[in-house]
């Protein structure tokens, strides 16, 4: 739909032309748009990156996808030094409104399982870092996107795409806002703040969890930079008087980056009855396989643990120690 909409807009990466990307996400687009517009190229991330500098630098409306969140890695410093800095250090003469399409969380495989967003946070300022919960959510991102001038990195959740969604029918007009969180479940009892693939399993525990006395309530970030423009985190605590940050990055990464925006920029603290906390992937690289990402990541057991734990320490009586 985007491609007809925008004649100037490409996309490419390998594998993306003949075989419609890794997931087939862009299958028999080549076909019906020609191999200009859709196109292969070679496992090179940094030329990736640098060709999609140079196309919307001209103009164009490159989308230059990173086929695995870990592989953005080989293409940082291009990212870094090149993308995120060029709006800035031209005083605003010069832009280059590139998307990066990425697809990482949760993954198989050694290569394949990271969820590095510190990283990119601490060295992509000056682009949005946006990590939509599923495909609904992601297409309203690239909407905003092209109607925009700003370059951003948009990680889509690769078991997101085993999900079964309602279908839009403004496919190419409806959009998700840039930097606004959006409230899942409502909760008197605990805040507890997510994204992408790790917020799925919070809403799965969300029942479970209310068997037991518990009521959360469930907040997507969607938005990582820009992060909570409307301060509506803040609002939550103040009624909920405590706080969970779960993602799947390392210790003292993202989920710090998080409760750094809540607690000083949101002058949260002053409402929080309990310590705020966090619950982040294991500090190590990530296991193999399925069972092994079990241990490495948050899982329902890790989130209605840390959860009851929380309780138990307002009111012992109430919520008594989980044999």
């Amino acid at each position: 739909a985007l491609l007809t909409k925008y004649p100037n807009l490409l996309i490419f990466v390998e594998d993306v032309g003949n075989i419609g990307d890794v997931t087939q996400g862009l299958e028999g687009l080549q076909k019906k748009y020609g191999a200009v517009r859709v196109a292969d190229t070679s496992i090179r991330e940094t030329a990736i990156v640098g060709q999609g500098i140079g196309m919307a630098m001209r103009g164009l409306r490159p989308i230059a996808e990173i086929q695995y969140l870990d592989y953005i890695l080989y293409g940082l410093q291009t990212l870094s030094d090149d993308l995120a800095s060029l709006h800035y250090r031209t005083f605003g003469k010069q832009m280059a409104p590139l998307i990066i399409r990425t697809r990482g969380h949760r993954l198989q495989g050694i290569w394949h399982a990271g969820s590095p967003m510190g990283v990119l946070l601490a060295s992509l300022r000056g682009m949005y870092i946006l990590t939509p919960r599923n495909m609904v959510k992601a297409a309203g991102f690239y909407n905003t996107l092209l109607e925009g001038n700003q370059p951003a990195v948009v990680v889509e959740c690769l078991n997101g795409y085993r999900l079964k969604e309602a279908l839009p029918s403004n496919l190419t007009e409806f959009k998700t806002p840039i930097g606004v969180v959006e409230t899942l479940r409502e909760g008197k009892d605990i805040t507890v703040v997510s994204y992408g693939s790790t917020l799925r399993i919070v809403c799965e525990v969300a029942d479970e969890l209310a068997a037991l006395g518990i009521d959360i309530e469930i907040i997507d970030v969607q938005s990582l930079a820009p992060f909570d423009v409307r301060h509506d985190i803040v609002k939550s605590i103040q009624k909920t008087n405590r706080l969970l940050v779960v993602d799947e990055d390392m210790p003292g990464a993202t989920s710090a980056y998080i409760l750094q925006k809540i607690l000083e920029e949101q002058n949260a603290y002053q409402y929080l009855d309990s310590a705020p906390q966090t619950l982040a992937a294991g500090n190590h690289r990530p296991a193999y396989a399925t069972d092994g990402d079990y241990f490495s990541k948050p899982n329902a057991d890790s989130i209605i643990e840390k959860i009851y734990s929380i309780m138990h320490e307002v009111n012992p009586t109430k919520y008594p120690t989980l044999l």
